[in-house]
């Protein structure tokens, strides 16, 4: 096997590493990695989309919406920043993870409240 046969092999594998590391943190964000609507773009060739993870993940959003859309670089750049403003509101004490837990229940339950009143006014 060639050296330069070898150096494809590998960035590959680094392609595959770099993948599997932005789906544990997108998990860990509240978010799963999906194949974007558009899904190509000329500009910027293969696309990635972000969605809510689940019904209990980022609640504020709709489950089908596309949160994000880009590249995978675009992707590691977007989620740093994320985790960036994260870190600082934390370090400022302005948010910590009990008050973001407590506030994306607040809002379920909000819309929980919402979703039984219009079901109600619908059998009346």
């Amino acid at each position: 096997m060639s050296p330069f046969s070898q150096s494809k092999i590998m960035s590959g594998y680094n392609l595959i590493q770099k993948i599997r590391k932005l789906e544990d943190q997108c998990d860990r964000l509240g978010f799963t990695m999906a194949h974007s609507r558009h899904g190509y773009s000329r500009e910027f060739g293969d696309v990635v989309a972000l969605k809510p993870k689940d019904q209990d993940s980022l609640p504020i959003y709709a489950r089908d919406a596309e949160l994000f859309i880009g590249t995978i670089n675009e992707l590691e750049v977007w989620l740093r920043g994320l985790e960036w403003a994260r870190d600082y509101d934390r370090m400022l004490s302005l948010s910590n993870e009990k008050k973001r837990e407590r506030k994306e229940k607040d809002w379920r339950n909000q819309r929980l409240l919402t979703i039984i009143k219009n079901g109600e006014e619908e059998k009346k």
